[in-house]
Order: structure tokens, then sequence, then C-alpha cells
């Protein structure tokens, strides 16, 4: 079943790939920074939630900027 227009797509996977990193890099931060103290996983949500906020739109901005330079370095094969 595909239900998600083809347009949409590349905002779905950085929704995705943003989340995941940000999930990922917050908790080693946060475990890093406090060490795993009462409490964590909250504080580990809370900063991952605010990391997300900052990851998604960056992404979305970034990734076409990123491409471009890529691909004028890539050797044609």
């Amino acid at each position: 079943m595909k239900f998600i227009p083809k347009w949409f797509a590349p905002y779905v996977v950085a929704l995705l790939v943003s989340g995941g990193m940000s999930l990922l890099v917050s908790g080693f931060a946060t475990w890093r920074a406090l060490g795993i103290v009462e409490g964590f996983a909250g504080i580990w949500m809370t900063t991952w939630f605010w990391a997300w906020l900052i990851a998604f739109p960056a992404l979305v901005l970034l990734r076409p900027i990123v491409t471009r330079t890529v691909m004028a370095c890539v050797r044609p094969s």
C-alpha cells in the first residue's frame, strides 16, 4: 500500500533520518554529560525533542545544498 506522494518522500526521509540521528546523538550526549541518573529517560526525551526541532529543518534546508556540492565533485563514470 503506497500512500505517500512522491514529492513528499524527501520530507519523510528527512523526518525519519533526523529523528533517528537526533535520538542517538542526544542520548549519547546526555549520557556523557550526566551519566545514568534518576530520570535519565525523561531528560533524554526532552533533549531529543529539542534536538529534533533543530535537526529536521536543518536537514530539509541543507540536503539540496549538500547534494549539489557533492554532485559537483563527482566524476562522471
